[in-house]
C-alpha cells in the first residue's frame, strides 16, 4: 500500500491533472499514461507524462490538416469581431460574415509547402472586391466551407484585425494572407 500511495504522489506530480497554460503561448504536447503491473495484474506503478511534439510532428500535424485535409476557405467578418473558441459555422454571437463582395463563394486559401513548423497562403493570396459603399470589414475566418453565409462545414480559426475595423467603398478590394503556426515551446 505504501508504493501505491508513493505511485499516486508522483502521478500527479507527472502532470496526470491537467495543465494550465499562460494564455497566448503556443504548446503542441500529447498526455501519456503508462501502468506497470506485476505477472498477477496487480499496479506496481502508474505514471502519467506529457511529451513534446518535435518539429517534424508538429509540420506532420499542419501538413495532414491544413494542406492535407482541404479544401479551406477565407471568410470576412463585420467589425469588432469577438472570436470565443467554441465558434463553429453554425454558433457563433460574436461576429457576423461579411458576404458584400464580387466573388460568388468564399475565397480559397491555397496552402503553400509546410517549412519550419509553418504553412500559409502567401504565393496565392485571397483577393475579395466588395460590392457596396461603406462595408465594415473587423477580421477573417477559414473554414472548409467555400459557401458565402454557409454554416456547414468546419470553421477552423477566426480573428479580428489588429489595427482596427476598416470600412471600405464599392470596388475597393482585401487581399488576405493567412499563416498556421506550430510551436514547442
Amino acid at each position: 500500500m505504501k508504493d501505491a500511495s508513493k505511485a499516486q504522489d508522483r502521478m500527479k506530480a507527472a502532470g496526470i491533472a491537467p495543465v494550465s497554460l499562460p494564455l497566448g503561448d503556443a504548446v503542441s504536447m500529447g498526455k501519456w499514461r503508462a501502468d506497470f503491473r506485476d505477472p498477477e495484474g496487480s499496479m506496481i506503478y502508474p505514471d502519467g507524462w506529457q511529451n513534446l511534439i518535435v518539429n517534424t510532428g508538429l509540420d506532420q500535424l499542419l501538413g495532414g490538416g491544413l494542406t492535407g485535409g482541404g479544401p479551406w476557405y477565407i471568410g470576412l467578418t463585420d467589425g469588432t469581431p469577438t472570436v470565443e473558441a467554441g465558434d463553429t459555422l453554425v454558433t457563433h454571437a460574436g461576429w457576423v460574415e461579411v458576404t458584400g463582395y464580387d466573388e460568388v463563394a468564399r475565397q480559397a486559401w491555397t496552402a503553400g509547402a509546410v517549412s519550419g513548423q509553418s504553412v500559409d497562403n502567401t504565393a496565392s493570396a485571397a483577393v475579395f472586391t466588395i460590392t457596396a459603399n461603406s462595408t465594415t470589414v473587423g477580421g477573417a475566418f477559414l473554414a472548409n466551407s467555400s459557401t458565402k453565409g454557409g454554416t456547414t462545414g468546419i470553421l477552423f480559426a477566426a480573428g479580428a484585425f489588429t489595427q482596427a475595423d476598416v470600412t471600405l467603398s464599392a470596388g475597393s478590394t482585401i487581399t488576405i494572407t493567412a499563416q498556421f503556426t506550430q510551436a514547442a515551446a
